[in-house]
């Protein structure tokens, strides 16, 4: 192990403890960053270190503790101090009456995720989450942060303030700054543009298509739009850093900045690039909505374990809803993109059985054993809170709407939690939220959280939609295929059932997940050959499907039902009236959905 020496700047005034951390990384193709703690006017006989297990916006345990490898600790002589690990994230340290104590240990960063950490000889990430100790009782004290990049041609990225007159050095006022902050180090090109007299950047790293100069052009539209909404930026400045990947999809919001892992190749496309356009929607939305609108269960961070809510459906729902309306409103896209775009999310809520199993404010709850856990029964029993919460969030905009002319919207509802929670940072509860809710509209919502948010009733989209002279229809395939209930994928050269829906006409017979699909009614069939194969049935017929369950040859009987809609589109009512012209052009800026 590479060791490095922090030296101590003469211009710090001493704080009782002080706190630096210093990061290396002499061989980046070993995916190990090299972590320094100095701790500094240490005068506690125990020194209680503790990794965070889960960082805030992913709402999984994720044990970050795990990478952590070659942990020693050395006095201000260099002589070894005795630590224990009292748990899985839980290291103490006997100070044995020193001092100035130094911590050194290496960190495996090898997950390029926008909530872990990756190295290699191209670039290195880190969230603070991953990568840091927590000092027990010391959360508020300010921590210094020097990075050494492996090459003088390296330079580093993060919304923290640098130190000045120090190379690489920044501050995080306390820890939660410091978790809040995520760190790019390599030769990302950096792209620096004005808002609303606010300063922003955009970092990215990776080779593929993406024009920045689009991006930036579309962002500053989102940027005004969201800040119109909101009546202003909370921030002085802001950083969009956009990781290029092979396959990745996803972003994690900060509180001045954002990560984002996007295709490659996926901006060329116009529906890639309006899905790219919506992450970025997405997550600079949650700089207002969960960042400082938050519930009281995550007003205050607990970093070792669960931190429970019911309202994740508002904190990510409503913002996956705005992220379909904001590039809207910002020109960057049409009417009939946004209704196609919602009408999408609409198909997947409505071809997932978990929705009639589990309450959306279960889902919140639960998100920390199911959403990022899913097995083969997860589709039957589970649903997306962003899924299933931008819905409900879809149908409180057009209630308010309807009811108000458009002269009130869940943009209201916004706005008031922002001056009632966000400015402060003072976290809601449940009936806050609600209260906030019935409030602008003006109405008594008791039967419409019992059903949609705390039941399983199924959503009553075309009693929402009508108003605005639209209407929700079921799309079949033009050749109907009778029910069978399996998703079936090919793989290694074997046909595997992948999903079997509890109660569907597989269901029944004791068709089960992981079974090899191999003929009906005799005859071999793919799973690129099933859905023409149905098609020569007719719903209650009954076929001999014949599957190898663990390596038993069973043959089962199978009585298909009615074809299931394949998707559903919002289209527009043939005689609007000029109410419902006036309200859509109210919602979508167009008095036709044509």
């Amino acid at each position: 192990m590479t060791e490095a020496t922090i030296i101590r700047p003469n211009n710090v005034v001493s704080t009782a403890p002080a706190i630096y951390y210093q990061v290396t990384m002499p061989e980046p193709q070993s995916h190990l960053f090299e972590v320094t703690l100095q701790v500094r006017d240490w005068q506690e006989p125990l020194l209680d270190l503790r990794m965070p297990v889960w960082t805030p916006g992913s709402y999984l345990v994720r044990e970050y503790a795990k990478h952590v490898q070659d942990f020693c600790v050395a006095d201000e002589r260099e002589q070894s101090l005795s630590w224990s690990k009292l748990g899985k994230n839980r290291w103490q340290i006997d100070t044995a009456d020193a001092s100035n104590i130094t911590v050194r240990y290496r960190v495996f960063a090898n997950e390029l995720t926008v909530r872990t950490n990756h190295l290699d000889a191209s670039h290195g990430y880190f969230n603070g989450a991953a990568l840091f100790f927590l000092l027990q009782g010391h959360q508020q004290k300010p921590i210094r942060v020097t990075i050494v990049p492996p090459q003088p041609g390296w330079q580093v990225t993060t919304p923290l303030p640098p130190v000045p007159r120090e190379a690489n050095t920044f501050l995080a006022a306390d820890f939660d700054t410091l978790i809040d902050s995520p760190f790019e180090i390599g030769h990302q090109r950096l792209y620096d543009f004005e808002v609303l007299g606010k300063s922003h950047q955009l970092a990215i790293w990776g080779e593929g298509n993406a024009d920045p100069e689009r991006i930036i052009e579309d962002t500053k539209k989102i940027i005004e739009v969201e800040a119109q909404l909101y009546g202003g930026l909370p921030y002085d400045q802001y950083l969009f850093l956009l990781h290029l990947s092979s396959h990745g999809f996803g972003g994690l919001e900060h509180k001045n900045s954002c990560s984002l892992n996007y295709p490659r190749f996926g901006f060329r496309s116009k529906d890639k690039y309006n899905r790219f356009v919506q992450l970025v929607a997405h997550e600079f939305f949650h700089l207002w909505n969960v960042k400082r609108i938050r519930p009281k269960a995550l007003e205050k961070f607990d970093y070792e374990q669960e931190n429970y809510t019911t309202s994740l459906w508002f904190c990510e729902g409503a913002t996956s809803y705005y992220d379909l309306l904001i590039p809207l409103r910002a020109k960057i896209y049409d009417h009939k993109t946004f209704l196609d775009s919602l009408s999408k999310e609409i198909t997947k809520l409505q071809t997932t059985p978990g929705r009639k199993v589990q309450p959306v404010s279960e889902a919140s709850f639960d998100a920390w054993i199911k959403l990022y856990r899913r097995d083969a029964n997860s589709d039957n029993c589970q649903i997306s809170y962003y899924l299933k919460g931008e819905m409900v969030s879809l149908l409180l905009d057009l209630l308010i709407r309807e009811r108000h002319r458009n002269q009130r919207s869940l943009d209201d509802v916004m706005r008031q939690m922002w001056r009632l929670f966000g400015k402060k940072e003072i976290g809601y509860t449940p009936e806050q939220l609600r209260s906030a809710i019935e409030s602008v509209a003006n109405v008594d919502l008791s039967k419409f959280f019992e059903l949609y948010v705390n039941g399983t009733a199924e959503l009553p989209f075309n009693e929402y939609l009508e108003p605005f002279g639209l209407q929700l229809n079921e799309i079949q395939e033009e050749e109907p295929i009778p029910y069978l209930g399996i998703n079936v994928s090919t793989e290694n050269g074997q046909d595997l059932i992948k999903f079997v829906e509890t109660g569907s006409p597989a269901g029944v017979a004791g068709v089960d997940t992981g079974d090899l699909l191999l003929a009906i009614d005799g005859l071999r069939v793919t799973a690129d050959q099933l859905s023409d194969r149905l098609k020569d049935y007719q719903p209650g017929d009954t076929i001999g499907l014949s599957v190898f369950h663990q390596d038993q040859l069973l043959t089962l009987p199978v009585k298909l039902r009615k074809p299931h809609p394949s998707s559903y589109r919002i289209v527009p009512l043939k005689n609007p009236s000029n109410v419902q012209k006036q309200n859509l052009a109210g919602w979508l800026g167009t008095s036709s959905a044509s």
